[in-house]
Formats: structure tokens, C-alpha cells, sequence
């Protein structure tokens, strides 16, 4: 007697946080790879063109950044993985092999619980003033820092440095001297994921 069909690891339906959400079906274990992001791989520069009269307040997208020579837009030709919502206390996470993205679970998942992972999108410089709320985040979860951008804050101008009155008069001390050094040879704060790399805006997301 042949076995029956197993039963589907997730099912897309209605979700509480924003529009559709995928769901588990079963039990997912941790480590589980459970889905492939698909679409139709682009160029940076056909992603922008596809979607230049986006107006600035829509964070309708489905494109995920695989690197700087790829763009992966799932309006076209993708599958369930493009309704993954955005979690700020995520059971999943993006990996990439090979130029491919999946989804993975960094935790078991219940069956009925919202699959999540957190979509880190970056901060621009030319950012509107009401980018929080255009990428505002509704996940629920108690460590929920309400937007999906990061840094979770947006960065504040840096003030210009004064003048010193007389560069001759007093030579900084070793210690000021060597703080500036590491300050400057530490790395920027990054999102998760591969740096140029996750869910992108307009080269941004919801359905």
C-alpha cells in the first residue's frame, strides 16, 4: 500500500499583522529549510525601473536583495515564500546559498503560528520624514521595536566638530588619542542578514 500525501509543512491565509501570512501547518523543526524565495531575477537597475513611480509612501514590494547584481522580484513568477511577514522576535531567518535565498527556522514552530523573520531593511539618507510610519511594524511581539527598518532609530546628524583654538597649546593625550582610532576601525552597525543583501524597497514589501 503506497503511503498518502504528507501533509503541507505551511498554508497562506488571512494574517492579524498585515495582509497574508504564511502559517504552519505541522510541526517545523529548528534548522528546518522550509521554503525557497523565488521570482524573477533582475538586475538593480531593471528593479528600479519597474518600480520608479512607486509613490514614497507605499512599502507595498516584493524584492529581496541577493546581492549587488541581483534583485529578486517575486510579483513575477514567485511563490508563498513572498508572504513571510516581517517579525521583530522572528522563528525564521533568510539564508543564502549559492546566490538562492531561503527561509529557515531558527526555532521549533507550533502548527497555527505565523511564520516571521525580520526584514532589517536598511536606512536611507534620503529617507522621508515619516519613514517609521510608512515602514511601521505591527508583529505584536513584546520586543517589538515598531518599525522594520534598522537601526531601529533613525540616525541623528553628527554635529560639525569646533575648531581648535590652538593646536599648539595642547597635544591630545594617548588615551583620547587611541579611542579615536578604535572608534574609527570598528565595524558599522549592520541588520542580520548579508550585508547588501534581504528585502529591499524599491530595489521594499507587503501583499
Amino acid at each position: 500500500m503506497k503511503p498518502g500525501p504528507s501533509k503541507p509543512l505551511f498554508r497562506v491565509r488571512r494574517s492579524r499583522v498585515h495582509g497574508r501570512g504564511v502559517f504552519a501547518a505541522r510541526r517545523i523543526l529548528k534548522g528546518a529549510r522550509i521554503i525557497e524565495y523565488l521570482g524573477e531575477r533582475i538586475s538593480h537597475r531593471e528593479a528600479n525601473r519597474r518600480y520608479a513611480r512607486k509613490p514614497v509612501d507605499d512599502n507595498h514590494t516584493f524584492l529581496f536583495v541577493v546581492d549587488r547584481g541581483v534583485v529578486i522580484d517575486a510579483g513575477v513568477a514567485g511563490n508563498e515564500a513572498r508572504y513571510i511577514n516581517h517579525g521583530c522576535d522572528p522563528n525564521c531567518e533568510s539564508i543564502f546559498r549559492n546566490r538562492r535565498v531561503f527561509i529557515r527556522a531558527i526555532r521549533d514552530i507550533r502548527p497555527g503560528e505565523e511564520l516571521n523573520y525580520d526584514y532589517g531593511i536598511g536606512r536611507d539618507r534620503d529617507d522621508p520624514p515619516n519613514v517609521d510610519e510608512i515602514w511601521a511594524c505591527h508583529c505584536g511581539a513584546e520586543s517589538c521595536r515598531g518599525t522594520m527598518l534598522w537601526p531601529a532609530r533613525r540616525p541623528q546628524p553628527r554635529k560639525p566638530r569646533r575648531a581648535a583654538r590652538s593646536p599648539a597649546k595642547r597635544a591630545p593625550s594617548r588615551r583620547a588619542s587611541s579611542k579615536r582610532a578604535s572608534s574609527r576601525g570598528s565595524p558599522a552597525k549592520r541588520s542580520r542578514r548579508t550585508p547588501g543583501s534581504g528585502v529591499a524597497r524599491r530595489t521594499a514589501r507587503r501583499g
